[in-house]
């Protein structure tokens, strides 16, 4: 039982001392976080929550977000929520794009921390910093921060234990993982001489549930603490979210209520939670039962959490979710139940947390029938278009695994290995061909399949079906063309004579069933022969009007002890197909991929071309696939294949001879040459992009016939086509743009046949900085350096300039770019001196508009024969 008590850019230094000079204007922040969801590749929506003290006359319309990218934004508040106890919640939205793959670190800093914190030395003159760490890496998909729902802010009662949970939920289901940290200071440093509060046995945070558990409080007063919270996926960390939280410590007489102990659950879709949970009181207080989860908040099927009777000393409430589809993930969801009492001296408060994990039902598979060398599973329709497919899984022999109630997935050590994938949440049949090679017969497979859901979650196992191939009664020996032709074809099929049919009671007379179907994984056979035979010594039938020109057979061979009252099956049924060649013409090449479906082993395929009156070899692979190249495109060329092979083990058919069907194809240009490497590099004074490409293979160049060049100018538009260059000597081109040279490129190869090549990487190259305010400015009426100018250039739309003097006020503003400031405030020109400015800078680059933030001093000057200013910023 878990039992607690209660629940930048900095200005200049002289803007600073003037904050700090009076506390009760500049001091009230008091805890925070940043959190993030991503909208695109590179754009995200930034919330950064704030509490504040209300009794402070200090307040922030608007904050600074440092995004991490040398870029910094003025956010305004969109929401503020007066609480109790002096708390405001306030809460700034904005969007930002990154530019691109990285590792960002997010700062928001404030001045100043609230008054009295007890842990944080000279808490009123320390800077309030919360920052968040963002990772943009396509490789691991977009990802959003958990989501934090119990504020960051809580009461604790003195020498009691403390308990205070952040109720992370995590919308992508990732892991989360948490620890302790240090407040921070201006730009996101850790506050100098920070100590953790005073205890009497311990003080940390559980890195499995999160709950910061403080063992037990010392001393009265205010402590900030602060909480790593770390995401992962697939056993990388993908981001950190830093809470900043403040604890006020009261001494009490209040005993804290009991809740009943939480049980961890595991349930499959469709069942039925139902929990009850009480809370007492010992002092007899009326009571709440709270509880905070992100499974009380979804848009299909939420959780209810409702107080089912209340009476001082004693609430009791209901936990119930049926959970859907939508709602299995590979983490459990965690559920944070909190007891809270209404004693007129203090409240306190009773926290636990419980997990409940929910997982896909399993799937029902209802066959493996092993197809020659191939195995075929079907299984029953999964009931919902919430599933992106199947996973296939293999084992040999019959396995051990008992499916866990709390385990999506087949385990590791249940040594299955992956053999495919179903696409689609209507697939409910897979063909197990072990990627062509096809299975090994005398081993006994076993199959099962899970679910997969569009995040990647598995569902609990299938049952296991297990099969064996089936080398057959009898052994087949050839599946030979004799003839190719779309009507009038025909093959040979023909097997070895049974053997040792004495051990079973089967005097004959015999009969075999011939079957056939068309496709070299066919299974809708047709009964095209019967072949009754006294001695079995009819082992071959010749197959006529069939198409081999287009398609592969595969046959089925039954015998049957003919008996009269005693017809019978004997032994299973042969199955072989027959040897089909697939012809795929290049340039120059004919390619071809081999397909067959028998009980036997083949070694060899070996290739034959027509020369015109006979038909010459032309190579031998023990692959299924053949290349014959050197050839001459518009020419058609005719091939057959043999291929050579023998059953495994002692006493079983060698020597296995069998011809395909003869194939002709046409070799031409069809395959577009390889990309160029392309390299870019910006000439900013000038205003143009050097693009460069080279192709390195002597062999692709030569079927080069010239290059497209594609360009686009941000990142969120889509590749156009620059320009075609007719020539493949052309290496380079010089592009010359009007006010910038921020863009992105990639470059294609074409032949003369029109075949394309694949672009190349794309290539982005970013503008440079034109902007600069001058650091010395002399308005003096001489007419030389009268007028504050910025250095600018056209990629700079606009600018919120502010200009203050030594006492904090504001002299000059403007949104022009060139500032045009000619030095007088109120119609008069100001005095010499030291003046600060504050500088937003709106420019256009490679991620569309970009603001960047620039501040500094400028030297006003206005005796007469004052010097020549000296350009600079600092950005």
């Amino acid at each position: 039982m878990r039992i607690r008590k209660f629940k930048k850019r900095a200005g200049p230094a002289f803007l600073l001392m003037f904050l700090l000079a009076f506390p009760a204007q500049a001091t009230h922040n008091r805890a925070g976080e940043i959190t993030y969801k991503q909208i695109s590749d590179l754009t995200f929506e930034v919330t950064v929550t704030t509490f504040t003290y209300t009794l402070s006359k200090a307040d922030r319309p608007n904050l600074d977000i440092e995004w991490g990218d040398n870029s910094i934004t003025n956010v305004a508040r969109v929401s503020e929520t007066f609480l109790p106890n002096n708390y405001k919640k306030n809460v700034y939205v904005s969007q930002h794009t990154y530019p691109g793959p990285g590792v960002y670190k997010i700062v928001v800093q404030d001045p100043n921390r609230n008054y009295g914190v007890e842990n944080i030395p000279n808490s009123v003159n320390v800077v309030f910093s919360i920052y968040t760490i963002l990772i943009v890496n396509n490789s691991i998909g977009r990802n959003s921060t958990p989501e934090l729902l119990n504020p960051p802010y809580d009461k604790a009662a003195l020498g009691h234990i403390f308990i205070h949970n952040p109720a992370a939920f995590d919308p992508d289901g990732d892991s989360l993982s948490y620890k302790l940290t240090v407040c921070t200071r201006e730009d996101g440093k850790p506050i100098l001489n920070y100590v953790n509060p005073p205890y009497s046995n311990a003080f940390y945070v559980d890195s499995i549930s999160g709950d910061l558990v403080w063992d037990a409080p010392t001393a009265l007063g205010i402590y900030n603490v602060a909480m790593e919270i770390q995401e992962w996926r697939g056993g990388v960390k993908i981001g950190v979210v830093i809470r900043d939280m403040q604890i006020e410590v009261y001494d009490t007489d209040n005993n804290p209520p009991e809740t009943s102990p939480l049980p961890d659950l595991c349930v499959e879709v469709g069942e039925t939670v139902s929990l009850e949970i009480t809370a007492s009181d010992i002092d007899g207080d009326s009571l709440a039962l709270l509880a905070t989860s992100g499974i009380l908040t979804p848009t299909t099927c939420p959780a209810s959490f409702t107080t089912i009777s209340s009476v001082p000393g004693l609430t009791r409430a209901r936990l119930e979710w049926v959970p859907c589809h939508s709602s299995v993930r590979h983490q459990p969801y965690d559920i944070i139940v909190k007891a809270e009492d209404y004693n007129a001296d203090l409240q306190l408060v009773d926290i636990d947390n419980m997990n409940i994990k929910v997982l896909g039902p399993s799937p029902v598979l209802t066959e493996a029938v092993p197809q020659g060398k191939f195995v075929r599973l079907a299984w029953e329709s999964y009931g919902t278009d919430e599933i992106a497919g199947f996973s296939i899984y293999r084992h040999e022999g019959a396995s051990t695994l008992t499916v866990d109630s709390c385990y999506d997935g087949i385990p590791p050590t249940a040594e299955f290995i992956k053999v495919g994938y179903a696409p689609g949440y209507d697939a409910v049949s897979f063909t197990d061909t072990d990627n062509g090679d096809g299975l090994e017969t005398g081993i006994e497979y076993a199959y099962r399949i899970v679910a997969v859901y569009p995040n990647g979650t598995e569902s609990k196992p299938s049952n296991e079906q297990i099969t064996a191939l089936i080398t057959g009664v009898p052994l087949i020996t050839n599946v030979s063309i004799r003839t190719t032709d779309p009507v009038n074809g025909s093959l040979t099929l023909a097997w070895q004579k049974p053997r040792q049919l004495d051990t079973i009671p089967a005097a004959g007379p015999y009969e075999y069933l011939i079957y056939r179907a068309r496709g070299i994984a066919g299974s809708d056979y047709q009964l095209i022969q019967t072949l009754p035979t006294a001695d079995l010594n009819d082992t071959v039938f010749i197959d006529t009007l069939i198409n081999t020109l287009d398609y592969g057979w595969i046959y089925k061979i039954e015998l049957y002890n003919n008996t009269a009252g005693n017809r019978f099956l004997i032994g299973d049924p042969g199955i072989a197909s027959s040897l089909f060649l697939e012809a795929l013409p290049g340039d120059r090449k004919v390619r071809f991929v081999i397909n067959r479906n028998v009980p036997w082993i083949n070694t060899s395929y070996d290739f034959y071309r027509f020369n015109g009156t006979g038909w010459d070899p032309v190579g031998s692979t023990n692959q299924l696939t053949f290349t014959d190249d050197n050839l001459e495109n518009g020419t058609e060329y005719c091939y057959y294949a043999v291929s050579a092979g023998e059953y495994q083990g002692a006493g079983t058919p060698k020597n296995l001879i069998n011809f395909s069907q003869q194939t002709c194809a046409v070799p031409v240009d069809n395959e577009p040459p390889c990309p160029p490497d392309l390299t870019v590099y910006s000439e900013c004074d000038s205003l143009y992009n050097m693009v460069r490409w080279s192709v390195d293979d002597p062999v692709c160049y030569e079927d080069i016939a010239g290059y497209n060049l594609f360009y686009k100018a941000t990142t969120e538009e889509n590749l156009n086509l620059l320009i075609t260059f007719n020539d493949r000597d052309v290496f380079k081109y010089v592009h010359a743009l009007p006010d910038y040279v921020a863009g992105c490129y990639a470059i294609s190869a074409f032949d003369d046949n029109g075949n394309e090549s694949e672009r190349s990487m794309m290539i982005c190259v970013d503008s440079c900085n034109f902007y600069e305010i001058p650091n010395v400015f002399t308005p003096n009426g001489d007419d030389f350096n009268d007028w504050l100018v910025a250095k600018t250039s056209a990629l700079v739309e606009k600018v919120e300039f502010r200009l203050f003097n030594r006492a904090g006020v504001l002299v000059f503003s403007t949104t022009e770019p060139k500032l045009n400031w000619d030095g007088t405030y109120k119609g008069k020109v100001v005095p010499t001196g030291v003046y600060y400015y504050d500088c937003e800078v709106f420019e256009r680059r490679i991620t569309g508009l970009e603001q960047f933030h620039l501040n500094g001093f400028v030297h006003v000057l206005t005796e007469k024969g004052a010097g020549p200013g000296v350009v600079e910023g600092k950005k």
